[in-house]
């Protein structure tokens, strides 16, 4: 899945939000920095190439993310953690990082209060997620013709998990519970270029638990062409553009009484 996750979607969906988010970090001219859900380090070269200032943990839960990224990107320092039980001391860094990852943790508030222990006084969490689903046209149009493929029931992953956390006075309660006032909440729409609609598909059907919905299936092989062949009937042939949509959140821990 990494290999399948960096070729076909970080180029189309994550770099272009990680340039974007990176840019708020290096203003924040942060020293230390953790970020959580690294994945394969879109981000985390994003911002290395911002500033040489700083000093990067890049972390992720899955070890596979974590050994692909700390190939691709070995100016930062990796580690597997767990975003729910960080293993790192009170207040050590001035910024926490997160692209389009706190939507995969079973409980925000416990990952948040981490955010918060491991935050200087004076330090920010920096973090973004995606819209609903109709506001990512990649997004949406995989999950229309995944449900073409499969009227019976279509694997709910997209709708549910990636662009389930997309109400901000819900994260912002979130972070309330542990600790951390929201700052600033933006919505941010960038383009994303793919090769052709055929790759997206692709990337959505090999690099996402989709994969494994799919592949449990006798026929999987019919599913998934079935799947690209729908999606260039919706997007065309050749390089394909769409909008997708997202929420950058600044947090900043509550001083305790």
């Amino acid at each position: 899945m990494p290999e399948a996750y960096e070729r076909y979607l970080v180029p189309v969906f994550f770099r272009p939000f990680a340039a974007d988010l990176a840019a708020r970090a290096a203003a924040l001219r942060p020293r230390t920095v953790l970020e959580l859900a690294a994945g394969t380090g879109a981000l985390t070269s994003a911002l290395l190439a911002e500033t040489d200032t700083v000093s990067i943990v890049a972390t992720d839960l899955n070890a596979a993310m974590v050994a692909c990224g700390s190939a691709r990107e070995p100016r930062a320092h990796w580690q597997q953690a767990d975003a729910q039980d960080l293993p790192f001391e009170d207040a050590a860094f001035d910024l926490v990082l997160c692209q389009f990852g706190v939507m995969f943790f079973p409980d925000r508030p416990a990952a948040y209060a981490q955010v918060r222990r491991v935050l200087a006084p004076h330090g920010r969490f920096l973090f973004s997620s995606w819209g609903p689903l109709a506001s990512h046209g990649f997004g949406a149009e995989f999950q229309a013709a995944l449900e073409h493929a499969l009227p019976e029931g279509a694997p709910s992953f997209l709708p549910e998990v990636p662009h389930g956390y997309s109400d901000p006075a819900v994260v912002e309660a979130d972070l309330a519970a542990a600790g951390l006032a929201l700052d600033r909440a933006e919505q941010v729409t960038l383009e994303g270029v793919a090769e052709s609609a055929a790759s997206v598909a692709t990337g959505f059907l090999t690099g996402t638990p989709v994969t494994a919905a799919v592949a449990a299936r006798d026929d999987a092989g019919e599913v998934r062409d079935a799947v690209i062949q729908e999606m260039t009937n919706r997007l065309g042939t050749g390089p394909v553009r769409a909008p997708m949509t997202a929420t950058v959140y600044t947090a900043r821990p509550v001083a305790d009484e």
